[in-house]
């Protein structure tokens, strides 16, 4: 039976990457996003590229409760993940005390409940197999505070306080859990931006961190990767 690899939020940027990079390993697929458009033709790229795997992309709005959990069903009966991409994430800029009414809700129902609820879908069966590797895609904004990060940044900071308690509990279980936390890597958020491409990362580099760290041995995790432009922070 091949493993199998759940993205959140697969469409563009880091996520693609990592879809594309566990296809080419012959990894089938689930993944979700919001732009139909989207999961259609990146659905067919991948059936075309890889014919031997199996592809699952549907339209999700994981910022609602209601609709992770229908998504997460739906992916039960495509497959059992290896391994729970938790990537599914907003960015609108501002200050805490003056950014427009609703951006926090947005942003924590978005970039942390939905890994939350998302989560709790698949660690039992990861539990009782012994196995598998959760991943989540914070941002160096959840280490240090940012001008203009605003609800984004706090989203961030609590991102990475879930995985290390989520780390905690999976430690007896053999199920790995892992960090990832890029500084400016170039996707969608960063487009029209007055900057020389150059400066950012690269998303299929943060998709071979993503690969490496789930090659490693049984008796060993990483635990945080933290991955930033050659030049620093922009």
């Amino acid at each position: 039976m091949p493993n199998s690899i759940l993205v959140t939020g697969g469409t563009k940027g880091i996520g693609r990457a990592i879809i594309k990079r566990f296809a080419k390993e012959g990894f089938d697929i689930a993944t979700c996003a919001r732009n139909e458009s989207d999961l259609k033709h990146l659905k067919e790229e991948l059936e075309s590229q890889y014919p031997a795997i199996r592809v699952l992309a549907e339209v999700a709005d994981l910022s609602k409760k209601e609709v992770v959990l229908a998504f997460s069903a739906k992916v039960k009966e495509f497959c059992t993940p290896d391994v729970l991409v938790n990537n599914t994430g907003l960015f609108l800029p501002g200050a805490l005390h003056d950014e427009p009414e609703g951006n926090f809700e947005l942003m924590m129902h978005t970039n942390l409940f939905s890994a939350y609820y998302m989560t709790r879908a698949f660690t039992q069966e990861m539990i009782n197999r012994r196995s598998g590797h959760i991943f989540s895609i914070g941002s160096i904004a959840g280490l240090t505070a940012y001008p203009n990060g605003g609800s984004y940044a706090v989203s961030k900071w609590a991102m990475l306080g879930l995985t290390k308690c989520l780390r905690e509990e999976m430690k007896p279980h053999q199920v790995k859990v892992t960090s990832i936390l890029p500084g400016a890597t170039y996707t969608a958020s960063w487009e029209g931006v007055d900057l020389p491409i150059e400066r950012f990362m690269k998303a299929e580099d943060v998709a071979e961190a993503v690969w490496g760290a789930y090659n490693l041995s049984p008796q060993t995790v990483v635990e945080e990767v933290i991955i930033r432009p050659q030049l620093g922070d922009l």
